[in-house]
């Protein structure tokens, strides 16, 4: 059985805690009881939830008590920094542990305990540059879902804990597992690692339903040549008033907007690894690899190779 300790403190994230669902589906879909998790903080009893939930808790005692640590964050990490025995535990356990993890701000634990030193970390997009400023011997990575270094894991904020713990049990179970569980948990799909922490629908944020239509379409249809004509087309507008809502709801030109759903929709199949890049940039909608990779350097700064390097390194 492998045991699994969350380490809460007083303000900790309750989103944090939806992470333990993975590890209970985990063992529905095993058949066996292969994960036991249990909540801990410093003192043990009762821990208040940012939201005013309150947890019961063992004491932190023993480093032993579990394989896998998983700290978890909290709101307000700048001003409420972790407690000299809650550090001390980490650096104890962090000598022990099978793995030691921070889901969203509890990444700011593992740094001033000293164990994120010379290595990759991220956290929520909000709070990197402050991790970076204060801990300059990480190196920061504030674009990513999670990273692995080692055996110390970071995950970027809230959900992307889930995409995180999914990652443990893939390492732990296997792919076939992982990918069941996610399934049981509607996750609409799953996030490796190395994908950004950013949504380019989501930055859009179209105001009408209308619009959001429109996306909807092209992130069906990224295959196709997507034209001003056939977008305005599937939402019953002309090409000038589609083209003049568009940009008003959303802030850029359509033709803008579909480049930055093509740079997604690739960056995430060859984050997958399954397809070669001419597939990809057949399937995004570009005219070839050559294509591809001019766009992907212009948007992302790197090559659709050192992309996919970098995904494979994570996941290894």
């Amino acid at each position: 059985m492998h045991r699994i300790g969350y380490v809460l403190a007083d303000g900790f994230q309750v989103m944090s805690l939806a992470s333990q669902a993975v590890f209970e589906y985990a063992n529905v879909v095993a058949g066996d009881q292969f994960y036991a998790i249990e909540n801990f903080s410093v003192a043990g009893g009762l821990v208040r939830s940012s939201l005013g939930m309150l947890v019961e808790t063992s004491p932190l005692s023993i480093p032993g008590l579990a394989e896998t640590w998983i700290f978890t964050g909290v709101n307000t990490p700048l001003t409420n920094p972790s407690s000299p025995e809650l550090l001390a535990f980490a650096r104890k356990a962090g000598a022990q542990a099978r793995r030691m993890a921070g889901i969203c701000t509890g990444g700011f634990v593992l740094a001033e305990a000293g164990l994120l030193a010379d290595r990759r970390a991220t956290t929520h997009w909000a709070y990197s540059k402050e991790l970076q400023r204060r801990h300059p011997d990480i190196k920061v990575e504030d674009d990513r879902i999670y990273i692995i270094d080692g055996p110390l894991w970071t995950s970027a904020g809230m959900t992307a804990g889930l995409d995180l713990a999914l990652g443990m049990l893939e390492k732990d179970l296997g792919v076939d597992v992982a990918r069941s569980v996610a399934h049981k948990l509607v996750m609409h799909q799953r996030r490796s690692g190395g994908q950004s922490q950013h949504s380019e629908l989501l930055m859009l944020a179209p105001k009408s339903d209308r619009i959001q239509s429109a996306l909807d379409y092209a992130r069906r249809n990224l295959a196709n040549s997507l034209s001003v004509e056939q977008l305005a087309e599937s939402v019953h507008l002309s090409p000038r008033q589609f083209t003049r809502v568009f940009t008003a709801e959303t802030g850029q030109s359509p033709a803008k907007a579909i480049e930055s759903l093509r740079l997604e929709a690739a960056r995430l199949m060859i984050e997958q690894g399954r397809h070669s890049l001419d597939t990809i940039a057949r399937e995004s909608g570009f005219r070839d690899r050559r294509h591809l990779r001019e766009v992907f350097l212009r948007g992302f700064g790197v090559t659709p190779l050192a992309l996919r390097r970098d995904a494979r390194r994570d996941k290894a």
